[in-house]
């Protein structure tokens, strides 16, 4: 895996220009844990001061330091996007290469799960996971519902790809040897389905980040933990745009906007990695 990371950041300028982002974002998330002012604490900085010398972001409408606020909201929209797409991933590992490999009756039974859960629409289950539980209502618990719904076209995608693995020869060797159901997938399958596992992880990270952030900004997640939608949100109830407080919706939603390019432009460059009719055209070698 580094090994062909280490290729597409030498040799793909897309991979590089989006891994510089997506890390340079990374590290300006990080810099929260040595913030003077927690995320939580409000009224400890004079309201509404323009992007300055002392305040590089500017101050908004709370007394809180929109710069730090900013690093501490992207750190927490990136937790809840990470936790997303790996509970989702190894769903999506699971029910693909288990109804893949076995096929028959647990295939068909997998399969209509995964229809079934394709079939719900996603913001209006989150919706009413969020009114039924209101007050005991976590980001970690909002996550997980999530992660229930994020799993599905991928789960069908690994599940096309161990089918075809399923006839090889070093399937039917391990078979032979006495290799057990889960010692073939996770030895001789999984190397296989990798590639696509980081390929849809990405796409499934931009996807949770925006459904973090949507929901947010309406305020159907705990608006008191800073996140980059939750900043919106109390931008919007303080009439920010309006009153002249520019600075205070402006960087969020540039620090989202350059993180969903970043991560794009990896999901682009890789796409490109594990399929290679993407790479003809590019080069335009196919007809």
């Amino acid at each position: 895996m580094f090994t062909v990371i280490g290729s597409l950041l030498r040799h793909n300028v897309e991979f590089l220009a989006g891994f510089t982002l997506t890390v340079l974002m990374l590290i300006f998330a990080a810099l929260h844990f040595w913030t003077p002012y927690p995320g939580f604490s409000l009224y400890l900085l004079p309201p509404d001061m323009p992007p300055s010398g002392q305040y590089w972001f500017g101050t908004d409408s709370r007394g809180q330091d929109v710069l730090w606020v900013l690093s501490e909201a992207l750190w927490n929209t990136l937790m809840f996007g990470l936790v997303v797409t790996i509970l989702s991933r190894l769903i999506a590992i699971s029910v693909g290469m288990v109804s893949g490999y076995l096929g028959g009756r647990a295939d068909r039974i997998l399969m209509s799960v995964n229809d079934t859960f394709i079939a719900l629409p996603n913001i209006p289950i989150l919706l009413l996971v969020y009114f039924v539980l209101r007050e005991n209502m976590t980001w970690q618990m909002l996550a997980i519902c999530a992660a229930l719904l994020g799993w599905t076209y991928d789960s069908r995608l690994i599940r096309s790809v161990t089918i075809s693995l399923r006839t090889r020869e070093f399937t039917r060797h391990g078979v032979f040897s006495g290799m057990s159901t889960g010692r073939i997938l996770v030895r001789e399958h999984l190397p296989y389905v990798m590639p696509i596992i980081f390929f849809t992880a990405m796409n499934n990270l931009i996807w949770a980040i925006s459904l973090e952030v949507t929901l947010s900004v309406l305020g159907f997640a705990d608006s008191n933990r800073p996140s980059i939608g939750g900043m919106i949100y109390w931008a919007n109830q303080h009439q920010a745009v309006i009153s002249g407080i520019w600075w205070w919706i402006a960087f969020p939603i540039l620090a989202v906007v350059v993180l969903f390019l970043g991560l794009f432009m990896l999901a682009m460059s890789v796409n490109e990695y594990v399929d290679p009719r993407s790479r003809l055209d590019r080069m335009g070698g196919a007809g």
